[in-house]
């Protein structure tokens, strides 16, 4: 049986999707809403970036897109391969705001345990971007 790979989570907001967008560009931004994930972000060029996270760091690639509200926080995973964090906004009909997010699941967690670290970094993107 494969073990699945990713784990996608989405909420809503009524905050407009330009207003997350523009949280979600600002990479520095990346450890007060994602700790798990970072704990501090230094700026290389345009696009990359040096990440520390528990005393080890590693190389993060973003891609903005900023015509779709797309962000893509890309590094190179220990299994060699690159992937990370695919996140999208898009509106609602009626005003607001659905963020998604698919992340991968490392080897030594679980699906359960990513989809609740990702509920609470979706929480701490609202309450950042409110701010």
């Amino acid at each position: 049986m494969k073990r699945t790979q990713t784990v996608t989570g989405a909420t809503e907001s009524d905050l407009e999707p330009s207003r997350l967008y523009e949280v979600l560009a600002q990479v520095a931004n990346i450890p007060q809403w994602a700790p798990v994930f970072a704990d501090a972000v230094e700026r290389i060029d345009d696009t990359q970036y040096r990440v520390s996270k528990n005393g080890e760091a590693f190389h993060l690639e973003v891609s903005l897109h900023p015509s779709a509200c797309a962000v893509d926080y890309l590094r190179e995973m220990p299994n060699g391969k690159r992937g990370g964090a695919y996140i999208r906004v898009t509106p609602r009909p009626a005003g607001g705001s659905t963020i998604t997010i698919t992340v991968p699941i490392a080897p030594n967690t679980t699906e359960s345990d990513v989809a609740k670290v990702l509920e609470e970094e979706l929480a701490s993107l609202i309450q950042l971007a409110q701010s």
